[in-house]
């Protein structure tokens, strides 16, 4: 039986070959279906025009019409489904100057990146299979649909998409594909910093980042990436790390940036067009990091670096040192054992503070509820109002 992904599908599909068209799921939901992988979207082609599918369906919307997409509403669910389509020169190496629409399932197929991908599916579930993609598979092998320097000059990013599916799949790039791609990394250059971006996060977040990384280092592709010419280094030193495969998105980050020595956080993953919280959260781990090497966790370090980057620090940490993961239960143990989780927990505010000391509001107050906090946290006083008065008081009078 098919996934319920494809199951709420086929009635669309069914409307157009009712109409009298062809309509299958292709792409990545069909590799995936083969690989018994999760499925997360479905893809539909089909040898119906845009205007063709208007008729069928009575909700629609134009999401890339020019490229013949459109989006259909029915039942409840959205599907993006796009005509049969040929492509011509690519003078960006990224997208076609022209698409030409065509009634063959097989030209449409002929035009994607990789054989796994170049599969297509019925609404019976048997699958269409021209250029051996089902056999690629199997062989655990990652190859073009056709030659693969005309595929990776119409667009450059699929040399990038090669080495991401090697560290989601763990596949080995076929002989030629890797030569090519070895060739035309410069290739690299005309595409945008972001799109780039966005194939380097997903090599991180797969569990074969490892040997991915390493294809970037051997093909050279680094080198069009942000910055990372100046860090071939920190990439060895990064796919020489134990368990590096149990290492999310940002506890990846971290470690690569950890090998780095003294270069300016910030500056450097800006060049990567990143979201400012997530430059900032790696910058404020990569402190924590330095701190727990030189005199490992103390209550006001765990307190400041709050959970979540306390964990993926010492998940880093544990893979450079080459140790296992038990000192995380340890660790988590700790966080809960303390005594506030924020400044807002403390017992008192500053208008007590005011009130006990008699004097107006001033910058005397932050530094007086960050000794609060420091010593509450490091178990000097238990954090309740009175406790807190008598200790000021005392403290005061010394």
């Amino acid at each position: 039986m098919l996934p319920k992904m494809f199951q709420q599908a086929i009635p669309v599909l069914e409307k157009i070959e009712r109409a009298g068209y062809e309509a299958y799921f292709v792409g990545g939901s069909v590799r995936d279906y083969y690989l018994n992988r999760p499925i997360n979207d479905v893809d539909i082609a089909t040898s119906a025009l845009p205007e063709e599918l208007k008729k069928i369906f009575r909700k629609t919307v134009d999401v890339g019409i020019e490229h013949g997409t459109i989006l259909v509403m029915d039942q409840d669910s959205e599907y993006e489904i796009t005509t049969f389509r040929t492509e011509s020169t690519y003078k960006d190496f990224r997208r076609p100057d022209k698409v030409e629409f065509i009634r063959s399932l097989n030209g449409d197929l002929e035009r994607r990146d990789f054989t796994m991908n170049s599969m297509a599916m019925n609404v019976k579930g048997m699958i269409i299979d021209p250029y051996n993609g089902k056999r690629d598979i199997d062989d655990r092998i990652i190859r073009t649909v056709g030659p693969p320097k005309q595929r990776f000059s119409e667009d450059a990013l699929r040399m990038m998409r090669g080495i991401r599916f090697v560290s989601q799949l763990g596949f080995a790039l076929e002989e030629s594909t890797l030569k090519a791609l070895s060739e035309n990394v410069p290739l690299l250059s005309h595409i945008a910093t972001e799109r780039k971006t966005m194939e380097f996060e997903k090599i991180l977040s797969a569990p074969f980042k490892k040997e991915a990384v390493s294809l970037l280092i051997q093909t050279g592709i680094y080198k069009e990436l942000p910055e990372l010419i100046r860090y071939p280094e920190a990439l060895e030193c990064f796919t020489e790390t134990s368990n590096i495969h149990q290492l999310n998105k940002e506890q990846a980050w971290l470690l690569l940036l950890s090998f780095m020595a003294e270069t300016n956080v910030q500056a450097f993953l800006k060049k990567w067009r990143l979201p400012s919280k997530m430059i900032k959260n790696r910058s404020k781990e990569i402190q924590i990091l330095k701190r727990r090497e030189s005199s490992g966790w103390t209550k006001s370090l765990l307190y400041n670096a709050g959970l979540e980057a306390a964990l993926n620090v010492e998940k880093v940490y544990c893979c450079i040192h080459n140790l296992t993961f038990s000192s995380l239960i340890t660790l988590e143990e700790n966080y809960d054992r303390l005594p506030i989780k924020s400044k807002g927990e403390i017992a008192v505010s500053g208008k007590d503070l005011m009130e006990w000391a008699k004097q107006k509001e001033g910058p005397w107050i932050k530094e007086e509820l960050n000794r609060i906090e420091s010593a509450i946290i490091n178990g000097i006083i238990i954090n309740e109002k009175e406790p807190i008065r008598r200790w000021l008081k005392e403290c005061n009078q010394q």
